[in-house]
């Protein structure tokens, strides 16, 4: 990615150009920083939350297309950041607000994108780029604007075929092993709330800050491991349960020992979006990668062992491929999908039924998003008491 920082008005007057790797093409204006970056193009539908989405772990090495026409109208705040940074790697929006208006506001979202070097594109119609990606499936894509579009001297047009050919030289997020460049480096403890009822150790493959706070109201002290942390590191917490976070990249990469060791071990366990593909690689199911995948705070899911219908908030582009309809024997035991999407019966969730062990496809801790799901992290603390009974 190369940024280069100009005033407002600078930007807004400068052209820009969206390149996908099949060819087609979207104009617009410069948003954000000016320069050029390269990623997959991905769509996400949540109409509001843009601030937790730009800085979830999980979209790193991604360019999302937010499919609400309006974005920015509500500034950006030093509360609801997931992480430390924005990980997106470029931002496409049809209208951004031109004055954000909010009492927690401190600055419009265009200077945020500028102040942490996101290049992006406004005034694309975003309602046909999602159509497109929704039938051609998620691809890689390129930004182009400012010298990275015109050329140096600001006038030469710019050679569609030589960004083209620049795009399709980006690396694909299938084989892609990127949790270990977004997670912490160093362990560190998120303290309970009120009085300490357990402790649990949440390994963080791109973990978003609302979910150890999620933990921790619920009387839970976490200790935060790095990526790469080992299975003894784990369990030298002395942790009462085991979480495997959401993020980036393709399962099929991802090392599956402290996976097996805590399945091994029977500590209960609870993992979300990457750590659910993680769960049903190390049970001996396969994991692919979806079309254009599920991003957004509107999924609907059925949790099977109840019957309830919940909203829920997604981003995942890969999926686990389990029976949807007998259980599982597993070399830990039996296993059976939980929950599953009701708009195309992608598996959302999996659960060991001889094992303290469960996992969904989506984010329980709502940052942002419904709140619907927020009973999982009770059923987590339900099988860590009967685990200590």
């Amino acid at each position: 990615m190369t940024t280069s920082t100009r005033g407002t008005a600078q930007r807004e007057a400068l052209p820009a150009v969206l390149v996908l790797e099949d060819g087609r093409s979207f104009r617009g204006r410069a948003y954000g920083a000016v320069g050029e970056t390269f990623g997959e193009a991905v769509f996400s539908t949540g109409m509001t939350g843009y601030q937790e989405t730009l800085t979830d772990p999980s979209y790193h090495r991604q360019v999302v297309v937010m499919t609400a026409p309006h974005i920015g109208n509500t500034g950006v705040n030093d509360e609801d950041p997931e992480s430390r940074r924005i990980w997106v790697s470029g931002y496409v929006v049809r209208d951004p607000a031109r004055t954000p208006s909010n009492w927690r506001s401190r600055r419009s979202l265009d200077d945020e994108l500028v102040a942490q070097g996101v290049v992006g594109i406004s005034g694309v119609d975003t309602r046909a780029l999602t159509r497109h990606l929704r039938e051609r499936g998620a691809m890689r894509v390129g930004i182009f604007s400012g010298e990275a579009l015109t050329g140096a001297s600001g006038t030469a047009p710019a050679d569609e075929a030589a960004l083209l050919a620049r795009v399709r030289q980006a690396p694909e997020m299938t084989g892609a092993d990127l949790s270990a460049e977004v997670a912490t480096e160093r362990t560190y403890i998120v303290p309970a709330i009120g009085t300490k009822r357990f402790t649990v150790a949440a390994l963080d493959l791109g973990i978003k800050g609302m979910t150890p706070h999620r933990l921790a109201e619920r009387g839970i002290e976490v200790h935060v491991l790095p990526a790469t942390a080992t299975l003894d590191e784990v369990y030298a917490a002395g942790p009462d349960g085991v979480f495997l976070s959401n993020g980036p990249g393709d399962p099929a990469t991802a090392d599956l020992g402290i996976v097996k060791g805590v399945l091994e071990r029977g500590t209960p366990l609870f993992g979300i979006c990457f750590g659910n593909q993680l769960l049903g690689r190390a049970l001996g199911f396969g994991t692919y990668k979806l079309k254009y995948g599920h991003r957004g705070i509107n999924q609907p899911v059925q949790d099977r062992t109840t019957g309830k219908v919940e909203v829920t908030a997604h981003n995942h582009g890969f999926a686990v491929d389990a029976p949807l309809d007998r259980v599982s024997d597993t070399p830990y035991g039996r296993a059976e999908v939980s929950h599953v999407c009701l708009n195309d019966n992608v598996v959302e969730g999996l659960r060991m039924l001889d094992r303290p062990v469960f996992s969904v496809q989506y984010h329980p801790e709502a940052a942002a998003g419904p709140h619907d799901a927020a009973y999982l992290f009770d059923r987590f603390v339900s099988l860590m008491e009967g685990q200590r009974a």
